[in-house]
């Protein structure tokens, strides 16, 4: 086997920025011995006032060529007893630090105005970030949510780089007014910069493997439906979808809302009550995949409803042809989803050799609010698996794929998870 890569995580809660900073480096550094390439910091936006001071004090610390980051309103890192911590609404700074022996990192900086159209080539994309398709590069993504054009972005990187993986998420705060940041710090450019705007990257290619699990946290009601009418993200008419028989339908398309309200009927007490808040709608990614099993489905928002003509409005594009299933959300379900998702990584034959690290994207609206506790998810992920470095961030969005395609999601734990190649 090659040089394989090595990655550790610190995690500081104290007050003073100047002190978390020192102490996340000297823990990190005591923990990884050798050179790093790589650092992905993340800040609690209760430090937000002096985020201008972060790439400096990093510099005094810390000698890495590369390094990216992000406020949020909460951070995930691991405490000096070796236990994965969410901090959330309070002073922390995670740093992970990674050694990647035959890895290219090649970082960028991309503001929005300087995003191609869809409708250029891929040629255009790739003279954009500056990597070769050829050399399959993996790419973690961390944007703000305003002014980064992301779903653009997202949708000319699938097209430029197809199997190419992208994780991230978007910056947030912990509360209404205070200012996010991206922080970025390039050796080989000369670059270093706190960016109120548009995206910071990087693309790794080389000795390493990014896979990924999104966690979406629903589970489905009611059958499968084909939308037989719709324009734009209105759902105009849906269609029971046969199931000896992919691809074909009941001959008598119905009023999505029609639909829905039966299906509610049909639900038990509790899911009638949680459906009033927490109902999404799931389409299917793969339109030629004859059983749809868990993960094979994009959720979605339900933007409203006309009660006029029983129409649907969802948080996507939709079109004559599509499957989708109606979903539901709540604390078990997220849980039991994760769980299903991490138990299949762990037991996955093709996954021979040992994970070095993992970032974990998670939405600000799981954590303890969803779950009446703290750490769920990142101590969920220790459990399967239990010798990794976690870091990560609250997110506004989170970033990762849904089949061979590459989505924002909301409500999501996004993790990316590196190993060495060979």
């Amino acid at each position: 086997m090659a040089n394989p890569i090595k990655w550790a995580n610190a995690l500081s809660t104290r007050p003073s920025l100047e002190a978390a900073v020192a102490e996340v480096v000297e823990s990190v550094l005591k923990s990884l011995p050798m050179p790093a390439d790589l650092g992905l910091v993340f800040i609690s936006s209760a430090y937000a006032s002096e985020y201008s001071r972060v790439i400096p004090l990093l510099k005094e610390y810390l000698s890495v060529p590369v390094l990216i980051g992000c406020g949020g309103g909460g951070v995930i890192g691991m405490n000096a007893q070796g236990e994965a911590r969410e901090i959330e609404g309070e002073p922390a700074i995670s740093l992970s630090l990674a050694h990647l022996p035959d890895v290219n990192v090649h970082s960028f900086h991309l503001p929005a105005d300087q995003l191609p159209d869809l409708d250029s080539s891929p040629d255009a994309w790739v003279e954009l970030i500056g990597v070769s398709p050829q050399d399959q590069p993996q790419f973690i993504l961390l944007a703000d949510p305003f002014s980064s054009r992301v779903n653009d972005l997202l949708r000319g990187l699938d097209f430029a780089y197809p199997g190419s993986i992208k994780v991230g998420g978007l910056t947030s705060t912990s509360a209404i007014g205070l200012q996010s940041g991206l922080f970025y710090f390039s050796e080989q450019t000369h670059s270093a910069a706190l960016y109120r705007e548009g995206t910071v990257g990087i693309a790794l290619s080389g000795n390493i493997v990014l896979e990924t699990i999104v966690a979406q946290g629903c589970r489905p009601i009611g059958q499968i439906y084909q939308v037989t009418n719709g324009e734009r993200n209105i759902m105009l008419e849906l269609a029971i979808e046969n199931s000896n028989e992919a691809k074909s339908c009941d001959p008598q398309p119905r009023p999505p809302l029609e639909v829905l309200r039966d299906l509610i009927q049909s639900l038990s007490d509790g899911d009638r009550q949680l459906a009033q808040h927490s109902l999404f709608v799931g389409i299917a990614r793969d339109e030629f995949k004859q059983q749809l099993n868990h993960g094979d489905f994009l959720i979605r928002n339900l933007l409203g409803v006309d009660p006029r003509v029983g129409a649907i409005a969802i948080a996507d594009r939709v079109r004559p042809g599509q499957r989708i299933q109606f979903h539901l959300r709540d604390a078990r379900t997220s849980a039991e989803d994760l769980e299903l998702l991490l138990r299949s990584y762990q037991q996955d034959p093709a996954k021979n050799t040992e994970v070095a690290g993992a970032l974990m994207f998670s939405c600000l609206g799981r954590g303890e609010g969803l779950y009446g506790e703290p750490d769920f998810d990142s101590k969920m992920f220790r459990r399967y698996l239990n010798q990794v470095q976690l870091g990560g961030f609250f997110c506004n969005g989170e970033i990762g794929p849904v089949g061979d395609n590459t989505f924002l999601h909301g409500y999501t734990s996004v993790f990316g998870i590196c190993r060495t190649k060979e």
